[in-house]
C-alpha cells in the first residue's frame, strides 16, 4: 500500500509540473498562433485584392472570387509544430548567457572505452575549448 501511495505522488508531482508549464507557454503558443492567423489573412487579402484587380475588365458573368485553402500557415498541424517547439525550447538545457551543458562524449576509436567522458574533459587550464562538428559539403 505504502508503494502505491508513493507512485501516486509521484504521479501527482509530474502531473502538477506538466500544468505549470502548459501555463507557462499558453502565452508564447497563442502569440504565435495569431502572428499565424493574421499572415493567413494578410495573404489570402491579397490574393483576392489582386484577383479583383485583375478581373476588373472582366464579364459579369464571371464566377465568385475564391481563395484556395491549400496554402494556409494557421492549420492544426502548424500549430502543433508550434506548441513542440515552445516545449523543446523551454525543456533545452543550454540557455543564452549560463553554463554550457557538460555532455557525454562518444569517442571515435573503440580503444579508448574507459569509461564515460565529458566535453569538459578535454578542457585544459584556461585554454578555450573549441568544437569542430564537421561538415558535410
Amino acid at each position: 500500500m505504502e508503494m502505491l501511495h508513493g507512485s501516486a505522488g509521484v504521479q501527482t508531482a509530474k502531473a502538477l509540473k506538466n500544468a505549470a508549464v502548459c501555463l507557462m507557454l499558453l502565452p508564447r503558443f497563442l502569440l504565435a498562433a495569431v502572428m499565424l492567423w493574421l499572415l493567413d489573412f494578410l495573404c489570402i487579402r491579397r490574393k483576392v485584392l489582386m484577383k479583383m484587380r485583375e478581373s476588373d475588365v472582366g464579364s459579369p458573368d464571371d464566377p465568385p472570387l475564391c481563395v484556395s485553402d491549400s496554402n494556409k500557415m494557421f492549420t492544426l498541424e502548424s500549430l502543433r509544430a508550434v506548441w513542440y517547439g515552445q516545449k523543446l525550447d523551454f525543456f533545452k538545457t543550454a540557455h543564452l548567457g549560463g553554463a554550457a551543458p557538460n555532455t557525454e562524449v562518444v569517442p571515435l576509436d573503440s580503444e579508448r572505452q574507459r569509461g564515460a567522458q565529458r566535453i569538459l574533459d578535454y578542457a585544459r587550464g584556461r585554454r578555450p575549448l573549441i568544437l569542430n562538428f564537421g561538415s558535410c559539403s
